[in-house]
């Protein structure tokens, strides 16, 4: 399976041991670490595909639980594909479905054949996706990269029912590996275990085989403290093969990203930038600005100094927020587009770190001047 991905390490930072690497598909190479932006329904929301790619984006994620239930995988099948569907040529990583079963259903019953769910759109329809149904739907959608069926658990459940789930998950990634066929697309497999040191560790060391281009770390900022998460990565990164990327699954902040590279991750993805535009906040290099405050109502500077986003070239924090109060669409459009460059910009900083060796040090400056 994937025999047209490869992945190769192009640096290491003698500081820090994080890594510049590049991943390469069918639909061309990505050059990690990387931020992919999340298109659920086969669209960055309010964005074209052009304006996505135009601010340096190298991969998208879409999602399966949602493509599945509307406008359905055979129709994506039936269009070409996705690329061809939403006119994306760049690679797609499509998630499982698991997460998305877990936490929008309004009902579920979970078995280790799959997952029983109601529907959320038309009043509760019955469906069922196991592991092989999920690939299934992700083969129809022609993504590149697909994800593991996995269950993700609450950072509060028991070690018993967390032990549970990552055993569900692993005999999950048995049966996706089995049908996961063709040279087109590559599955990551998905290290679970809650925030048990030694069930992540188990997870890892029983996940790992199953890896062939790219392994995922999931179940983690799904409500736990920060401080936890980087003490979970801190125990996977020597166990997780080092000549593949690690997939750090739905994180999108600066502060966790500049983290999460210097315990070994190299792929994040999350919804935050998109969604948090839409509310006004725009991602800064310097923390988060909420561009309703009243003090930007006569300042007509960009949103961003130094940033080359269109938004940050064409308009000024008194334009976008005045877009934002009046409830324009066109201002969350604006800041969706900063906040997505201003995640690629951080990546770029984050790779001339570790060209130069220097990334820890890079991470003391970046904090120093970060504001939460």
């Amino acid at each position: 399976m994937g025999s047209n991905f490869k992945y190769e390490v192009l640096k290491v930072c003698k500081q820090s041991g994080a890594r510049i690497g590049r991943l390469t598909t069918p639909h061309g190479v990505i050059e990690t670490p990387v931020f992919m932006p999340v298109g659920t329904l086969g669209t960055v929301k309010s964005l074209s595909p052009e304006e996505v790619a135009e601010v340096g984006s190298q991969i998208l994620l879409s999602n399966t639980y949602h493509l599945y239930l509307r406008p359905g995988h055979e129709t994506v099948r039936a269009a070409g594909g996705l690329h061809k569907f939403m006119r994306w040529n760049k690679p797609i990583l499509t998630d499982s479905g698991g997460f998305q079963v877990f936490s929008l259903s309004s009902f579920r019953k979970v078995t280790d054949a799959g997952c029983e769910f109601a529907s959320p759109l038309d009043g509760g329809s019955h469906h069922f996706i196991s592991p092989e149904k999920s690939i299934e739907i992700q083969q129809a959608l022609g993504s590149d990269i697909m994800m593991a069926f996995d269950e993700c658990t609450s950072p509060d459940v028991t070690k018993k029912k967390a032990k549970d789930a990552m055993e569900r998950t692993l005999f999950w990634l048995d049966r996706c590996d089995k049908v996961a066929t063709g040279d087109d697309q590559i599955l990551f497999p998905i290290v679970q275990g809650n925030v048990y040191a030694d069930l992540r560790e188990e997870s890892a060391r029983r996940t790992a085989p199953y890896a062939k281009c790219g392994i995922a770390i999931g179940g983690l900022s799904v409500g736990e403290p920060k401080e936890t998460m980087y003490e979970m990565l801190d125990v996977l990164n020597p166990l997780l093969p080092s000549d593949m990327p690690r997939y750090l699954m739905g994180v999108g902040s600066m502060d966790c990203i500049v983290e999460g590279v210097c315990r070994g991750v190299d792929m994040f993805d999350c919804v935050l930038p998109t969604r948090i535009a839409r509310n006004g906040t725009a991602m800064t290099l310097k923390g988060d600005i909420n561009l309703r405050n009243a003090k930007y109502k006569e300042d007509f500077s960009p949103v961003e100094e130094g940033c080359d986003c269109y938004c940050c070239r064409n308009y000024t924090k008194a334009y976008v927020r005045h877009l934002i109060t009046s409830d324009e669409i066109f201002g969350g459009r604006l800041l969706s587009i900063h906040n997505i460059r201003a995640l690629h910009r951080l990546t770029a900083e984050i790779k001339q770190a570790i060209i130069e060796d220097r990334l820890l040090d890079y991470r003391k400056e970046f904090f120093e001047k970060y504001v939460f």
